[in-house]
């Protein structure tokens, strides 16, 4: 099969049989940086593409040697005075801050808040069974939501289900906090555990 490359803005592309394999922008990124042209600063202080700097130049001087290594001058302090370029392969760059950006989601956990929905007379055995529930959902540093559900006449006792979720709370204190106090609403009681802070 012939295989085509076609360089474009610093992106590359493999096309094979009408198959596109994006190795550059695979990410979404704000292109905040302005670069070459978009640079109005008539002097600059440059950074090579080596990390040496190069002191005050015209632009016009940045740009070329710039070019002259096809990269691309992007403005990294456009506050300072005058503001200071450096010379890099700026597609190159987005990719990368990418890369890490996406790596840094990964290692971010997804906290969810778990409901464990009971009846004002849950029976002992249940009982442990959603405190058991509960405490490795904690554990897991998810959010643990503890509903009692009200059936007809029950919600005339709501205290009932208000000790049933104050000894939930007992039961968990060793590895929960109270986010929110049992409350009533509608036909429902609920309260809110966090796992506590590591010490």
């Amino acid at each position: 099969m012939n295989k085509f490359r076609v360089f474009y803005s610093n992106f590359i592309f493999d096309l094979t049989c009408n198959k596109v394999n994006f190795f550059m922008e695979v990410f979404s990124i704000k292109q905040d940086l302005p670069i070459n042209r978009q640079i109005r600063a008539k002097e600059i202080q440059l950074i090579e593409d080596n990390g040496q700097k190069a002191g005050v130049i015209p632009f016009e001087e940045a740009l070329a040697k710039a070019e002259n290594k096809n990269l691309d001058l992007v403005l990294v302090a456009p506050n300072t005075n005058p503001p200071v370029c450096k010379i890099m392969n700026y597609g190159k760059y987005k990719f990368e801050q990418a890369k890490k950006e996406k790596e840094a989601k990964k290692k971010q956990k997804v906290l969810e808040i778990k409901e464990l929905r009971v009846t004002p007379n849950i029976e002992e055995h249940d009982f442990g069974f959603k405190s058991k529930n509960a405490r490795k959902f904690l554990t897991d540093g998810n959010k643990v939501k503890i509903t009692v559900r009200f059936r007809g006449r029950e919600v005339n006792n709501a205290k009932a289900g208000e000790m049933v979720l104050n000894k939930f709370i007992e039961n968990l204190e060793d590895i929960a906090t109270v986010e929110k106090a049992p409350k009533l609403e509608g036909r429902n009681m609920f309260t809110i555990l966090a796992k506590k802070a590591d010490k």
